[in-house]
């Protein structure tokens, strides 16, 4: 099991270590900055924590000792617009989607046996790939310059962003990525072509005769499970979908305990059956449902859900947890979850029971066990 923990939130990043008195605040770095990612790279324990100045623009940096000490490293810096490169506008506020980078949404480790390779996700929609360990970043050009991404918009931001990205680990060349909202992308050549996955998802939030297109759609997350990489489990904007071919279709996830809407989704490693949940209440209600905290779990490929409440605030909680606030450990059996008012829990027994770590932290917008590779 992982006993250390970082989280990342509105206002710094933070370490969690499991001790003898139990889990405890061990470390803080960037305190009263906006910090929207974070990556412990398993292959060599590298620490990557992107960052939010505001007016001054999105930030990177890097530790080589567990946190200890930060360098500044270089950020994914978008190419020049080319002259005859077509404007393209968002389809629903109709505004020009900048070649600028707005957030650092995602970062994930390459391949074993590519031990350099970073992959970043952002928001305008732009996925970026670092073959020198974030030393410079370039723009995956074929993914950005596919004909659909003139059908992607935002969803909880104004821009697209690529908040999901998924590499495969018997083959680095195999990665998909989720954005919002512009469905599942796949590349099975290390980025040099890439093809929409998205079949079987729908989106009520379109026109009738659009709601299969899956170009458009809203995926708030999507994970693989680790044992077993063809199999998926994605928290979309419309509810819990599922897939188990590699992205080649999806199922959608029907009665899934209060609600099937949420953002958080993890799975577990070894059991691509089992997964777990943050329910809220509806696209419109974004509070827990009847304002009581729980995590839903299925063990049995989405047929049924626990619902999972102890330890977890059962009156007057209106809370919501991120997208990114929800993970497992290698394990499968530790589980840690924080959420927009700063709390944080964890559970040693797969959710059937929570405790609290805090209940002070800044608005939460990651949480990230240490694993091994």
């Amino acid at each position: 099991m992982s006993d250390r923990a970082y989280v990342t939130t509105h206002k710094g990043l933070f370490t969690i270590d499991r001790t003898s008195a139990g889990w405890r605040l061990a470390g803080e770095a960037f305190v009263g900055v906006p910090s929207s990612m974070f990556l412990h790279d398993p292959r060599d324990g590298t620490l990557y924590a992107a960052l939010g100045h505001g007016h001054f623009g999105a930030k990177m940096h890097r530790s080589r000792d567990g946190g200890d000490t930060w360098e500044e490293c270089p950020v994914p810096a978008y190419p020049e617009k080319p002259a005859d490169a077509p404007e393209i506008n968002c389809p629903v506020r109709g505004t020009p989607i900048p070649w600028s980078l707005e957030m650092v949404w995602s970062l994930a480790a390459g391949g074993a046996d590519e031990p350099c390779a970073l992959w970043c996700g952002t928001i305008p929609g732009g996925l970026f790939r670092s073959e020198d360990g974030g030393d410079s970043w370039e723009l995956v050009r074929s993914l950005w310059e596919v004909e659909e991404r003139a059908q992607w918009f935002g969803g909880g931001y104004d821009y697209p962003g690529i908040h999901s990205i998924c590499v495969d680990p018997r083959d680095c060349r195999h990665v998909s990525v989720g954005i919002s909202c512009g469905g599942v992308w796949v590349t099975r050549d290390r980025g040099e072509t890439w093809s929409c996955r998205a079949d079987g998802m729908r989106a009520n939030y379109t026109p009738p005769e659009e709601a299969y297109n899956p170009a458009i759609q809203d995926p708030h997350l999507m994970v693989r499970c680790a044992a077993q990489p063809d199999a998926y489990w994605v928290q979309h904007h419309n509810g819990i979908f599922r897939s188990v071919d590699d992205c080649e279709s999806w199922t959608e996830i029907d009665d899934a305990g209060p609600s099937t809407f949420g953002f958080a989704v993890a799975v577990h490693p070894a059991e691509p059956g089992t997964a777990w949940f943050v329910p809220a209440a509806s696209d419109v209600e974004r509070v827990p449902v009847d304002q009581q905290i729980v995590v839903t779990r299925t063990r049995d490929d989405g047929r049924s859900f626990d619902v999972l409440r102890e330890g977890l605030p059962q009156v007057d909680a209106y809370d919501l947890a991120y997208r990114h606030a929800l993970d497992v450990d290698e394990s499968g059996d530790r589980l840690m979850f924080g959420n927009t008012t700063g709390s944080l829990w964890v559970s040693e027994d797969q959710g059937d029971s929570w405790t609290t770590i805090t209940q002070n932290l800044p608005p939460i917008k990651c949480v990230n066990f240490v694993n091994a590779a």
